[in-house]
């Protein structure tokens, strides 16, 4: 677990499980409110030290429906009663849960319904503090980032060197390097970019380094 203060507000890492997923607690640093992004193996993990600091889980939020960002879900549900935000184009993911399972060789129940959509353009509060939601399909039909003063929680569009794949159901390149250039790309270079797996990085590191991004590999410049 890593903490990191970003203005008002403070991210908290928890990283488990066989995908080696991060899970983040988004805390406001006035209020103490949070919210839980993406609920994968290191929940209960996530839940407990929320528990710890004496603040509550008021929202659980899901950059997208795979099974490694979600896979801890029912706990943090049945720990919290936090309500769940979801793109309505990722519902398709969510509800396939068990099968995604499957694929994996794992086993899953149902997950608990969704209680909110999440749309393009809408605000997720924490605290004093506000996340903006971005659509950024590609990856996943119905995937988000969440972006705030200098940090944004990317999930699985953009890692340090490299992407999201783009092989599962609903992934597309093409769409998920659009996401890149209109979604990333455009925040400031100081931007902190907390993703899914692996280490946090920066907007500008990724714009001079990532080969995807510098066309390496792709055929073209997309920066």
């Amino acid at each position: 677990m890593s903490e990191v203060p970003r203005g008002e507000l403070v991210v908290r890492t928890f990283t488990g499980g066989p995908f080696t997923q991060n899970s983040y607690l988004v805390s406001c640093a006035r209020t103490g409110s949070s919210i839980l992004v993406d609920a994968g193996a290191a929940t209960p993990e996530a839940v407990e030290a929320a528990r710890a600091s004496g603040v509550d889980i008021d929202a659980i939020v899901l950059t997208h429906a795979h099974i490694d960002h979600v896979d801890g879900l029912s706990h943090a549900k049945r720990e919290t009663g936090a309500p769940i935000y979801l793109h309505p184009d990722d519902r398709q993911l969510y509800d396939g849960a068990p099968t995604q399972a499957e694929w994996f060789g794992m086993r899953m129940a149902p997950l608990p319904p969704v209680d909110h959509g999440l749309e393009h353009g809408g605000t997720v509060r924490v605290g004093d503090c506000a996340l903006a939601v971005r659509h950024a399909p590609g990856h996943a039909p119905g995937h988000v980032i969440l972006v705030g003063d200098g940090v944004a929680l990317v999930g699985d569009v953009i890692f340090m060197g490299s992407i999201g794949r783009t092989d599962l159901p609903g992934g597309d390149l093409q769409t998920l390097m659009k996401t890149i250039r209109g979604e990333i790309l455009t925040l400031p270079d100081a931007t902190t970019l907390y993703n899914g797996h692996g280490p946090a990085t920066t907007v500008g590191h990724e714009r001079v380094s990532n080969p995807f991004i510098t066309g390496v590999y792709g055929g073209s410049r997309f920066a």
